[in-house]
Order: structure tokens, then C-alpha cells, then sequence
């Protein structure tokens, strides 16, 4: 199996690659899947564009990042440009699946507020972890949009054209996170394991000599860590616990140095020092910040 990784440079390419009539224009096209079927070896593809999917999967697999996903229900899918695709054809050697595809380039964009505000959706960034699962009306008000944008891109283009379809973009992404953030809330067998997940590494982590040599983990590495992006992960602790990444990280130092304050007889700058904090007043701050009390009043009230 190749690892070998395909780029698709322009929406011409695609749509040549794929068997498609020319784009209507060069920066945005609107696809129905009923008319893709692809043959071949499993192949990771790359593209220059964004790409929002809308899909069914009948034969095959698709990969997005790390993830596969269950198409047997509508699902939404968002990749920005340059993340990996990996195309995986059934045992036939073919993938089909009905639904539709948006790809847009970002020059698309240039000089309106959505080009200067994409980058904010989080879920082009979420390094393709966490997919849209939707319900059946979620599905009906989004092939709406996906209508509308198709009929617009199928009428002669005129100067009011190019402002329609990226209004209807920004009114799909607009839905997205509100379906999004209702996901959050539903699915919560997943995100209780992402919790359970950033709980024990986070353990493991404090336990290990990676503390004191290398400091608090920033957001950034527990996200890699757990495959999700730091803005994803950020939003879902907010959602089940209201704590950000950042005081969740510090939430778990906390109870740490109580623990260490109450059962050693380390100093204050000891402990900072096994923290990883370079001065022990960085870690009194934090402490009282915390818990309203410096970390030498709460060792007195076990004395």
C-alpha cells in the first residue's frame, strides 16, 4: 500500500481527476457524490482548497486524519487545506457514497469578512478527529444549503453570484457550529473518554520526571497528545466541566501540591521546584489564586 500522498493543486485538477465536466469557476465548485466513483489503491490525498462533504458511504472507507468514521447516518466533514484524506476502496476496489461536496479555494474568499474569519471555525482545524454527526432534520436544513449554492452556481454567473454563495457558506458553517456544539452535549460517552484520556495522561505526566524537568505540559502538547486540536479540546472541557484546557491543567497541579503539602515535609520552594516552576512565587500565585489561601496557610491546617 502506497504511502506516496497525492496533491490536488486546483479545482480544475479535481474535477479532471475525477471524471467531472469543467468547473464552472476556477475558485468554487459544487458536486454531487452520485457522479464520483472511486477506483484504485488506497491512496492519501491532499488539496489546496477547502472541502465540506455532506455524505453517505456505501462501499469503502474514508479516513480523515486519524479517524474513521460510520457513514451509515449524514455526517459533515470539513477539511481545510493540506490536511490528509486517505481514500481506502472496498474489497470491489470502489468507493461509492451519495450526499454533496463544496470545495471553494481560498482566493474565493479574498477581500470579504469570511475569508478573514475562516480560519476561527474551529472545526478546520480539529486535525479531522471529530466529524458532524447529524440528525435527519439537521440533514434536511443543510441539503437545503447545499441546494441553494448549487442552484446559484448552475445560473449564469452575474456580479451578485460570487456574494450569494459565500453568504450561503457562511451560513452552512453558521448551522455547523450550532450542530457542533450540540454534539458536544449528546455524545457524551466520546467525550467522557477524551476526558478519562486527558485525565490519565495528565497523571501519568505529573508521576513521571517529564515535570520537573520540562514544566507544566502546555495546551498544545496535551492536545497532540489526546489527537485533537487545541481549540477543540478547549471547547469541549468548557462545555461538560466550564474549565478551559489551561485550568484544567492547573486544576490537576493543584490537587498535586496539596497532596505534597499535606503528607511531605518539602518546601514551598521544593515543591516548586519539582513543579518545574523556576521560582516558588510563580507557584504561591497560582496556588492563591486557586484556592484563596497561600500554600504555607494551607500546610498550617494540618499542623
Amino acid at each position: 500500500m502506497s504511502k506516496n500522498i497525492i496533491h490536488v493543486s486546483s479545482i480544475s485538477e479535481y474535477n479532471r481527476r475525477n471524471g467531472l465536466l469543467k468547473p464552472q469557476h476556477p475558485l468554487v465548485s459544487v458536486i454531487n457524490f452520485a457522479d464520483l466513483a472511486y477506483t484504485g489503491e488506497a491512496r492519501n490525498v491532499t488539496h489546496s482548497f477547502y472541502c465540506i462533504a455532506l455524505k453517505h458511504l456505501r462501499e469503502g472507507k474514508m479516513k480523515y486524519g486519524q479517524q474513521e468514521y460510520d457513514f451509515d447516518e449524514g455526517i459533515l466533514a470539513f477539511i481545510a487545506p493540506n490536511q490528509v484524506l486517505r481514500i481506502e476502496p472496498s474489497a470491489n476496489r470502489q468507493l461509492q457514497h451519495s450526499g454533496w461536496l463544496l470545495i471553494f479555494h481560498p482566493d474565493f474568499l479574498w477581500g470579504t469578512t469570511l475569508g478573514n474569519k475562516i480560519r476561527q471555525y474551529d472545526f478546520f482545524g480539529y486535525d479531522l478527529k471529530e466529524a458532524l454527526h447529524l440528525s435527519e432534520n439537521e440533514e434536511n436544513i443543510l441539503i437545503s444549503i447545499f441546494n441553494n449554492i448549487n442552484q446559484e452556481y448552475q445560473s449564469t454567473i452575474d456580479k451578485f453570484s460570487l456574494n450569494v454563495i459565500i453568504a450561503q457558506i457562511e451560513l452552512l458553517l453558521t448551522y455547523s457550529e450550532r450542530f457542533y456544539q450540540r454534539q458536544f452535549i449528546t455524545r457524551k460517552k466520546s467525550n467522557h473518554t477524551v476526558l478519562t484520556k486527558l485525565d490519565n495522561h495528565l497523571d501519568d505526566y505529573f508521576k513521571s520526571q517529564s515535570l520537573s524537568l520540562n514544566g507544566l505540559p502546555t495546551v498544545k502538547d496535551v492536545s497532540s497528545k489526546l489527537n485533537l486540536s487545541p481549540n477543540y479540546l478547549s471547547k469541549l472541557l468548557k462545555t461538560l466541566t466550564g474549565k478551559s484546557t489551561q485550568e484544567f491543567i492547573h486544576e490537576k497541579l493543584i490537587q498535586l501540591a496539596k497532596e505534597k503539602l499535606s503528607t511531605t515535609e518539602l518546601t514551598v520552594n521544593e515543591i516548586a521546584y519539582e513543579f518545574g516552576l523556576e521560582y516558588s512565587q510563580s507557584f504561591s500565585k497560582l496556588f492563591k489564586s486557586k484556592t484563596g489561601v497561600s500554600p504555607t496557610q494551607f500546610r498550617s491546617l494540618f499542623n
